[in-house]
């Protein structure tokens, strides 16, 4: 089967490799849709395993099945998480699944960015989801993403009401924006580096966009009835995003770190003034399955709407371009990768 191999953001080969072999309690999916993340693209991250073939993002058809899977059935069209908890240590049982060390060490294989992935046992007990009638395959590869999404706005409790201000519109700011419309927001900000990604905030519905280089806390306050925001998304690596994001939040408020710098990278905290005003700090990682549960109701019932968000579809041997697209943040929202060629259902 063909892959795209990753050995840096600017060199993605197509490569052979065989078919995986599956065993008891597997399942072979054949991937339709194949998401690129910003995390592919996390080049201090990524270089240091390569060279891999990434994807997590995918939905595809079971080709095969393993002795003793009775839930699922070849030609049934499906999404899979690559990482699940293992829902019985010390962090599942107290509800903090993405610290599982099951789910740091779960994959399907080799990678989403593939023709066929093997699902483990672990992950088809807990991780394969059936699509519903009359969703596509580019919809499917949206519910890790969007799943992430749901976890860290039900961890920072987003009330109706609330204001939001989003720090990066890049595919996870946009979720955001729609997730926190779909639960009842109320003032809807967000900003970025690039015109076009404050312009792609505007059209999905963001009450103000602000340039990343202005005054981003005067602003808010200007735009929102002189008050700070309630809730406070981080969704760029940028540090100064994180500082930002500090001078930002209201009293009472939270800032939701849901993306990272890269290591070794220090954020002064001013703690005497998120203690008295009662400011929460908080991060956001992965999703569990019953993020990924919500994830699809939302998409079944059209409450969040994604095809608008694909701005670039590629055959896989175009996944160099893909990545070069995502790493370089320009007129791309959301790219996907068509391993067998378009198939909307």
């Amino acid at each position: 089967m063909r892959v795209a191999m990753y050995y840096h953001n600017r060199d993605v080969r197509l490569e052979e490799m065989p078919v995986p072999a599956i065993g008891s309690g597997e399942i072979l999916v054949k991937v339709m849709a194949s998401g690129i993340c910003g995390s592919d693209v996390m080049e201090w991250y990524r270089i240091k395993k390569a060279p891999l073939v990434l994807g997590h993002e995918i939905a595809g058809e079971i080709v095969e099945t393993g002795e003793g899977v009775t839930r699922y059935k070849v030609g049934e069209r499906v999404f899979v998480s690559h990482h699940v908890p293992c829902n019985t240590c010390h962090y599942c049982l107290r509800g903090y699944h993405t610290a599982c060390e099951t789910l740091h060490t779960t994959n399907y294989y080799p990678g989403g960015l593939a023709e066929y992935v093997r699902v483990p046992s672990l992950n088809v007990d807990r991780g394969v989801f059936h699509l519903p009638d009359g969703m596509t395959y580019e919809e499917g590869a949206f519910m890790e993403p969007l799943a992430c999404v749901v976890r860290g706005q039900r961890i920072a409790n987003l009330q109706p009401g609330q204001s939001v201000l989003i720090l990066g519109s890049g595919i996870s700011g946009i979720l955001h924006l729609l997730l926190a419309r779909t639960l009842g927001a109320g003032h809807i900000m967000a900003t970025d580096v690039s015109e076009f990604r404050l312009r792609m905030a505007r059209e999905f519905g963001a009450d103000g966009v602000i340039p990343a280089g202005e005054d981003v806390p005067a602003m808010v306050r200007e735009m929102n009835n002189g008050r700070l925001a309630d809730l406070v998304i981080v969704c760029t690596g940028a540090l100064s995003a994180f500082r930002q994001a500090l001078q930002s939040v209201d009293r009472g408020g939270t800032v939701l770190c849901f993306a990272t710098t890269e290591p070794g990278m220090d954020l002064p905290i001013p703690v005497n003034d998120f203690w008295r005003n009662e400011i929460r700090l908080m991060p956001s990682y992965g999703n569990s399955p019953l993020d990924a549960a919500a994830a699809i109701e939302l998409l079944r019932h059209k409450r969040i709407s994604v095809e608008k968000m694909i701005t670039h579809r590629l055959p896989l041997e175009k996944t160099g371009l893909g990545f070069q697209l995502v790493a370089e943040g320009g007129k791309s929202l959301k790219v996907i990768i068509q391993p067998h060629g378009p198939a909307l259902m």
